[in-house]
């Protein structure tokens, strides 16, 4: 494909191959940026399984472990705004790209640290390379496929990659754990990485960029403070408890960032997320759904892994299979509500997935102490299911209101919100397991809290979500 791109802000420049018809059909764009998307989420889980082996043979303190684990998580977090900036200044497919490379390289760091210091900091730097990643592959997508219900398709197996990668990662690290050893967690990531390259260079186009815009870095900063304090600090609730002084001081100072961010904002020339975009009914109501439903299905994710290894005595690998009803459901939610959108429009299928999720965690939660395991599987198909046929619509929501200079920071926008979701939802569940006296009524209590985190989002859907597909406002400039 011959492509010229536009450092101006217009459109790239494409052969007929590239015309609507072909990106309608082509099904390489949407492997490139999922094989992507999918190398990110799996290594939040992953590793989950392989930490206590690593610490073991990196001899590494509790503090050290800690941070293989939450390190990523609280860079890739942090960064996913000023990723999704700099995708549209610079191009989302070159910002893209170089994330896979530096995700990629950082992963071959961290399969031969000989050190626990060395690992932690491969660890910092491929979180960074996800954050890179993340918001270009929604802008990529949004460009690859302009038809609308051949859009809703790819947004709709762009978001089940999440549920699938999540909760195969314990299976798959126990299984390479128990097999060829720990450090294959990361080199898997090699041959994913690579082919995500090759694929994305040779089929997905140039991406047009704002180059006249200039990053605020400011907001930018102020941005990956609040998020990586509250990260940091909802992490720690989960050992700490909420009331500690550390995490209580976490969630002040990511206040004032937030609130520093919202400031700066306000008066600058070029700002890095327009508050005139948070006005967006649509905008605004989508990033919060998402927040919601990651807060309900994480949060479910954590809890039945915990409550299958440590109560129920399954090994990490039977707790991969436990986990794999809701896993296999994702897939088929995708490709089912891609297919549905175009005949019924986003919002009675955020609706619909809401409720049926809500539905699912109601009855694990209403199931009584220690309930046998298939009488789990219901709840968990349909949490799993649910929070897949609603993704595909909210994501469409959000992007679809975006106005066309701004893809990369809507995607992170919403992105970062579902990650803050998923972390919240993964304290507030491991805290009601630790501080609660009787375990099995905090496991019903999180169950019952995450049910009801489905129905508000079900109904801030009704609010919030067109039934059709509105073409976005353009507004720019000053928030």
């Amino acid at each position: 494909m011959a492509f010229a791109e536009s450092a101006g802000g217009g459109e790239p420049l494409s052969s007929p191959e590239s015309a609507p018809e072909s990106g309608r059909r082509s099904l390489a764009p949407l492997l490139a940026v999922c094989a992507g998307y999918f190398m990110v989420i799996l290594d939040v889980t992953i590793i989950n399984v392989a930490v206590p082996v690593v610490g073991r043979q990196l001899s590494a303190s509790l503090t050290g472990i800690q941070w293989i684990t939450d390190g990523y998580t609280m860079v890739f977090a942090g960064f996913l705004m000023t990723g999704g900036a700099l995708g549209d200044r610079l191009g989302n497919r070159r910002v893209f790209c170089s994330g896979v490379v530096v995700f990629t390289v950082s992963s071959a760091a961290c399969a031969f640290a000989s050190s626990a210091p060395f690992l932690v900091a491969a660890r910092l730097v491929e979180g960074l390379g996800a954050a890179l990643i993340v918001p270009g592959s929604l802008a990529l997508l949004q460009q690859a496929y302009p038809v609308p219900a051949a859009r809703s398709r790819a947004f709709g197996l762009w978001g089940s990659m999440a549920g699938i990668a999540a909760s195969a990662g314990p299976l798959l690290g126990g299984l390479l754990v128990s097999t060829v050893g720990w450090r294959w967690v990361f080199l898997i990531n090699l041959p994913v990485g690579v082919a995500c390259l090759l694929l994305t260079l040779r089929h997905v186009a140039p991406s047009p960029r704002q180059a006249a815009r200039a990053l605020d870095w400011p907001a930018q900063c102020a941005v990956v403070a609040a998020v990586a304090l509250l990260t940091a600090a909802l992490n720690e609730a989960g050992r700490r408890g909420w009331s500690d002084p550390a995490v209580l001081a976490g969630v002040g100072l990511a206040a004032l960032a937030a609130a520093a961010f919202t400031v700066r904002e306000r008066v600058a020339r070029s700002p890095a997320l327009p508050l005139s975009l948070l006005r967006s009914r649509a905008m605004s109501g989508g990033a919060i759904i998402g927040l919601l439903f990651n807060f309900g299905f994480y949060g479910m994710v954590f809890t039945a892994s915990l409550d299958f290894q440590h109560q129920r005595g399954f090994s990490a690998l039977d707790t991969g299979a436990a986990l794999f009803p809701a896993v296999a459901m994702t897939m088929f939610a995708s490709v089912l509500s891609g297919r549905l959108t175009r005949r019924t429009g986003d919002r009675p299928l955020v609706i619909s997935g809401m409720l049926l999720a809500a539905l699912g965690l109601a009855g694990w939660a209403a199931a009584g102490v220690a309930p046998a395991y298939p009488l789990l599987v219901a709840p968990m198909m349909a949490a799993g299911f649910g929070t897949s046929f609603a993704l595909t619509g909210s994501t469409a929501t959000v992007m679809g209101a975006a106005p066309p200079t701004y893809p990369g920071v809507a995607s992170a926008l919403f992105n970062t919100t579902r990650q803050i979701g998923s972390t919240i939802g993964v304290a507030l569940g491991g805290s009601l397991l630790a501080t609660d006296t009787d375990y099995n009524a905090g496991l019903r209590t999180s169950m019952a809290i995450g049910a009801l985190a489905y129905l508000t989002a079900a109904g801030l859907a009704w609010l919030c979500v067109p039934t059709k597909p509105k073409k976005p406002e353009v507004r720019q400039g000053r928030g």
